[in-house]
């Protein structure tokens, strides 16, 4: 893979798939199965011990071991979405939705009440 393809979105895409082809394999052979039988509160938990490892690193200015951390991170949220019965588009459409949208002001639209 070349690293403008590691880049994009079509990469993670394509991990989530791998990640839902996982749902039901047998645990003993795949880390994913593994999370996805034991639930949705021990996915959450990795989602947040990598979360905390990617920070370490950050502030330790490691480069190498914040991408790798960086890395699980983002496959163990994959696993939290997948789970969830979130698809990467869901995401994707969202993100769109606040493109050219400052983020004081989308965090400000988020944050008004709703007149319904």
């Amino acid at each position: 893979m070349s690293d403008a393809n590691a880049l994009d979105g079509t990469c993670l895409d394509r991990l989530f798939k791998v990640i839902e082809s996982r749902r039901g394999a047998d645990p003993e052979t795949s880390h994913t199965a593994k999370l996805l039988q034991r639930g949705t509160k021990r996915i959450a938990q990795k989602v947040g011990e990598e979360a905390v490892e990617a920070v370490i690193e950050a502030i330790r200015g490691n480069r190498q071991k914040l991408a790798a951390e960086s890395a699980d991170l983002v496959y163990h949220v994959l696993v939290m979405w997948a789970d969830a019965g979130i698809k990467p588009a869901d995401v994707w459409a969202e993100l769109a939705k606040r493109e050219g949208i400052s983020g004081i002001a989308e965090r400000r639209a988020r944050e008004e009440p709703d007149d319904s």
